[in-house]
Formats: structure tokens, sequence, C-alpha cells
């Protein structure tokens, strides 16, 4: 009886293992530190000025790269989502622009790979603070 018992339990407990959210992976880079107000005002320039972040969720270095500026001003980049299974992915832009790495800038139509310090940002925007 024991026998059945334990491959029963098994079967009847992974279906819930399997469809438990920690194994569906959140797609989407989660930001955990606080923004300062030059970050989010930085953040908020690039944005006004076209400036894009080309990232996938599940790189280290774009997550280092958002982490920079905080989660506040995380939100207000304009960040594109290249892994295919991202939330908004936009795959076939990051094709077409030809991204070969993450996290990628592009400022002024030129792109840039890997992680950048505010302060380089600034400097190749022009943003003044």
């Amino acid at each position: 009886m024991k026998r059945l018992l334990i491959p029963l339990f098994i079967l009847l407990t992974l279906p819930s293992v399997v469809d438990s959210s920690h194994l569906n992976n959140q797609r989407e880079l989660i930001v955990t530190s606080e923004s300062t107000g030059k970050s989010i005002e930085l953040a908020k320039y690039l944005k006004d000025n076209g400036v894009v972040k080309y990232s996938a969720y599940w790189c280290p270095n774009c997550l280092n790269q958002s982490e920079l500026f905080g989660k506040q001003a995380y939100r207000e980049l304009n960040v594109v989502e290249c892994a295919r299974d991202g939330i908004n992915s936009q795959t076939q832009l990051c094709m077409d622009k030809k991204i070969k790495g993450f996290p990628t800038w592009e400022i002024n139509g030129k792109l840039i790979l890997g992680v950048l310090s505010l302060k380089e940002l600034s400097k190749l925007t022009g943003y003044k603070n």
C-alpha cells in the first residue's frame, strides 16, 4: 500500500509544483533600489531626447544598469525589451537595430554597448544637472 501512496502523492503534488508561480519567471526586470532626484531628472531628460535602452529581462548587466537609476527613474526611461519571452517584447525592432548585446544605449542614432554610469550618460547626451 505504501508503494502505491508515495507515487500517488508525488503525482498529485507535481501539477501544483509545475504550475507554481516561482517557476514562471517574471519576464521583466525588477528594480529595487531607490532613485535620487538627480537620477529621475536624468531619466526624464534621456526619454525626452529620444535615448533608448535596449535590454533583456534576464540580463544581469541590464539589471545593474537599471539599479543605477533606481526604480522610480527606471520607469521614466524608454526601455525596449528584446527577449522574445519578455513582457512587451520588441524582438523584431532589436533585430532590425542589430542589437548585439545588453544593455545597448541608442544615443543620437549611435549604439553604445555596456553599462554606463549616470555621469557617462550625462556627458554623452549633453545633460547638465
